[in-house]
């Protein structure tokens, strides 16, 4: 399910595109993400397109500044949290894991080991390229979550983990809308 809204270009675009589009939308403060937002990929060739998506990635909850649930996955009719610290972060985008249903339907053991009530992450306002905004920060892996306003729903999301070449893009929308 594709939540990009129809009013800006539709992926695939290259990274550089990417970018520049990111860099022309406006920040947002830390109150704006509060809430639950579901969650899809914004395909830039990134060797992650796709790879959320089939392990039934559903989103992301913003209780609060300090509390944030960075990955929210569907078990079944469920949305659980899933502890990152312990997900092969720098594998998933290096290894070229095939998308499909059954990764989802296989990947249960795993989802089962990884759930947690706890919150791992937090919210704070911290310029990147340019421009500050809310940016979402792990509290266990060298990852930061920049998200800029598409509309009054809808972010466009970039994760800048240490290492990886190439930023991975996601569009947020506010649960509901």
């Amino acid at each position: 399910m594709s939540v990009v809204p129809t009013t800006l270009p539709q992926p695939p675009m290259s990274t550089a595109d990417a970018l520049a589009l990111f860099d022309s939308l406006a920040p947002v403060d830390i109150d704006f993400m509060l809430g639950r937002w579901v969650g899809s990929g914004f395909g830039t060739q990134h060797p992650m397109d796709g790879l959320l998506e089939a392990f039934g990635w559903y989103g992301k909850a913003f209780i609060s500044a300090d509390e944030v649930h960075p990955l929210l996955f569907r078990r079944g009719g469920d949305i659980i949290s899933l502890n990152p610290r312990f997900m092969p972060m720098n594998l998933m985008w290096k290894l070229h894991v095939p998308r499909s249903g059954l990764l989802n339907a296989l990947s249960l053991p795993f989802k089962l080991a990884l759930q947690t009530g706890k919150a791992r992450a937090r919210l704070r306002m911290l310029e990147h390229r340019g421009k500050t905004s809310a940016t979402m920060i792990y509290d266990d892996l060298p990852i930061h979550d920049v998200f800029r306003k598409i509309d009054n729903e809808t972010v466009l999301g970039v994760m800048d983990l240490k290492d990886m070449p190439q930023p991975f893009f996601f569009v947020l929308r506010h649960e509901g809308a």
